[in-house]
């Protein structure tokens, strides 16, 4: 028998922009704590979702918020690493993730395993699960798959996908006419006028990080501007 799955957590995104509460390694913001009030800070400034990084912070998250946790689990920094296998994947299910964000591009992945087999698990164990992709056919094959949302997180970063600096609306609107599930539009999203603009191009919702979560990056960005 198929296990029931929570459909509130999509209903209450719709519109609605999310905070991703994240910071790289070695970055002085890189702590429980801190990341936690990030997401105190993100749900009474009018968040409708939080997206957190690894098991404990996405527990921490999960009871310090009155909001969906959208959970990942970033390990190592080439190829899937993403919420990469099965494993990754159950263990932010465990630690509270509503919704489970995974690399959903065509790469293999490092258990051998397929991102349905991951989408497969989580269902099973109550999640939902976000699929991020870098191009349309990667967002349409994971929606066949049975991803619940399908979000351009990876666009410009991976394989496949240009680059460029400014947010990927085209890809945004190519998944909107193409896929059944709702759209997230992310990456490189500086202003609100961008995040209306995605909405605009058929997002169901928008995910906003460093220009809200991040003061090392923006400190270095204004630093870098007053430099001769």
């Amino acid at each position: 028998m198929t296990p029931r799955r929570p459909a509130s957590p999509l209903t209450a995104l719709t519109g609605r922009l999310i905070v991703s509460c994240q910071a790289p390694p070695g970055d002085p913001m890189r702590d429980t704590g801190t990341l936690v009030r990030m997401a105190r800070s993100a749900q009474a400034g009018g968040a409708a979702a939080v997206r957190v990084n690894e098991p404990e912070v996405v527990a921490a998250t999960a009871a310090a918020v009155d909001l969906p946790v959208i959970g990942l689990w970033k390990d190592g920094d080439t190829g899937v690493y993403i919420t990469p296998t099965v494993r990754h994947a159950l263990a932010l299910v465990d630690a509270g993730a509503a919704i489970v964000a995974a690399d959903a591009t065509a790469r293999p992945r490092p258990d051998g395993s397929t991102f349905a087999d991951l989408v497969a698990a989580v269902h099973a164990g109550g999640g939902l699960v976000m699929a991020d992709v870098a191009t349309a056919d990667e967002g349409r094959e994971a929606a066949a798959q049975g991803a619940d949302l399908v979000s351009t997180t990876l666009s410009g970063y991976a394989p496949g996908s240009p680059r460029q600096t400014l947010p990927d609306l085209e890809l945004v609107a190519a998944l909107a006419r193409s896929v059944e599930v709702p759209v997230v539009a992310e990456g490189r999203i500086a202003s609100p006028e961008q995040a209306a603009a995605a909405l605009a191009a058929g997002a169901t919702s928008v995910v906003v990080g460093t220009a809200i979560t991040a003061p090392t990056a923006l400190t270095r960005l204004f630093a870098a501007g007053l430099t001769p």
